[in-house]
């Protein structure tokens, strides 16, 4: 979506954080060797590494409760995660107060039915400002290298989660500077939650502030790992996890005719990724133009939302979107940054076409032919049982325990 670009206070080093909390049994500098399996998507290959962790890795393994073969996101230095933080954020997410009409939350966009995006095509904000771009799943965003669909310049969720909260074009939750008083007064107020920031931050004396009110968000959702699908199960051992149908489709996903792998690889299946092990040099930030439009055969797209385009004014950065993790996909329909393509398949079809044909109205024109494309999106022949499969593949990335966990789920609720 579009949003006019505010003043932003920069949100590192505004405030000292204490961040002493332990967790139980970890009270004793350690160095802990842990023995992993390293499985590489698309190889049916094992290797064990030993890996050194200190007492510091893994209390952030507890507090994420990461599963041995994911690595621990890269978490700001800024912004340590502490279990105060991260209650303090479950409790705001949920909360219709964080908005400034008191009608929507980030809850109100992120359902954990649905791995914390919406069924929707695209949101309608607070004051009923219908948002040009698909809500997002949030699995595993800790580990996204850059945010929203097409920013490269938000490169921590600190930097993405002032748009939704801040931004006043579109508004969403509409805190802009004439009502951010009036928001931040209703928790200043509130005798629950001037306790749960004291124990957050417990080294600021300045009261709740919306800088202390993202670094909570951000916390909590930085919690939102996604690991237990049938899936992972798979690249930890059990070769049963997966019918023969869904590992056909993993074998196409990585293969040379659908060449899915070369956009959704790793383990959180993007190549927008990064852990806390990445080097900053070797970081990625990839947009891509995936053939969806192609408005007047001059390869612009809708005017609502251009993507990178938009903040580049880069003729050749017309359709460029970063590409999602494969997460949880089956639970976050419809897809593509503006929810135009509604079913899995459809999305298959879309990219073994090499574009998608609009053949009427303001959009018309075929993306197959976009200039601005990327040289990935060829076009392929698929039978119906190739596709069947790779969608199957897909689906066995849901995680059911994930959008049943309660330590996700609203706490206001029963209160």
């Amino acid at each position: 979506m579009l949003f006019k670009h505010k003043a932003w206070l920069p949100l590192t080093k505004l405030f000292n954080v204490k961040s002493s909390q332990s967790v139980s049994g970890l009270s004793a500098p350690s160095l802990v060797a842990i023995s992993l399996s390293m499985l590489v998507t698309g190889c049916d290959i094992s290797s064990t590494t030993t890996i050194v962790s200190t007492e510091s890795e893994q209390y952030l393994r507890t507090l994420l409760a990461l599963p041995d073969h994911m690595p621990i996101p890269a978490i700001p230095e800024f912004n340590p995660l502490t279990q105060e933080k991260i209650t303090l954020g479950r409790f705001l997410f949920y909360d219709t107060q964080l908005s400034a009409n008191q009608t929507q939350s980030c809850a109100s966009c992120h359902f954990q039915i649905d791995a914390f995006s919406d069924a929707l095509e695209t949101p309608t904000g607070s004051t009923g400002h219908v948002l040009a771009r698909n809500s997002q799943g949030l699995s595993n965003v800790a580990y996204n290298a850059s945010f929203t669909w097409s920013n490269d310049t938000f490169l921590e969720l600190e930097d993405q989660l002032n748009v939704p909260i801040r931004a006043d074009d579109p508004i969403e939750l509409g805190v802009t500077d004439s009502e951010l008083a009036t928001v931040l007064s209703r928790f200043e107020t509130d005798e629950q939650y001037q306790q749960m920031f004291q124990a957050a931050f417990p080294g600021s004396d300045t009261g709740v502030s919306m800088n202390k009110i993202i670094f909570a968000l951000a916390s909590f959702v930085r919690t939102m790992v996604s690991a237990n699908s049938a899936y992972d199960d798979y690249v930890v051992g059990d070769k049963s996890a997966l019918t023969d149908q869904q590992k056909q489709g993993f074998s196409l996903f990585n293969g040379e005719k659908f060449e899915c792998f070369h956009c959704h690889t790793g383990i959180n299946f993007t190549v927008s990724y990064r852990d806390e092990n990445s080097s900053s040099d070797s970081l990625l930030f990839p947009f891509f133009n995936n053939g969806l439009y192609n408005v007047n055969n001059d390869g612009s797209y809708p005017e609502t939302d251009q993507g990178l385009f938009d903040l580049s004014s880069d003729p050749a950065d017309k359709g460029k979107f970063r590409p999602p993790s494969l997460r949880n996909i089956g639970l976050t329909a419809p897809y593509m940054h503006d929810g135009s393509i509604g079913t899995l398949r459809e999305v298959v079809e879309h990219y073994a076409r090499g574009g998608t044909l609009t053949p009427s109205g303001i959009n018309e024109g075929d993306g197959k032919n976009n200039p601005y494309k990327s040289a990935l999106i060829t076009g392929f022949t698929a039978t119906d049982e190739e596709i069947d499969a790779v969608v199957a593949f897909l689906e066995s990335l849901n995680d059911y325990d994930f959008i049943n966990n309660e330590k996700f789920s609203n706490p206001h609720q029963g209160n």
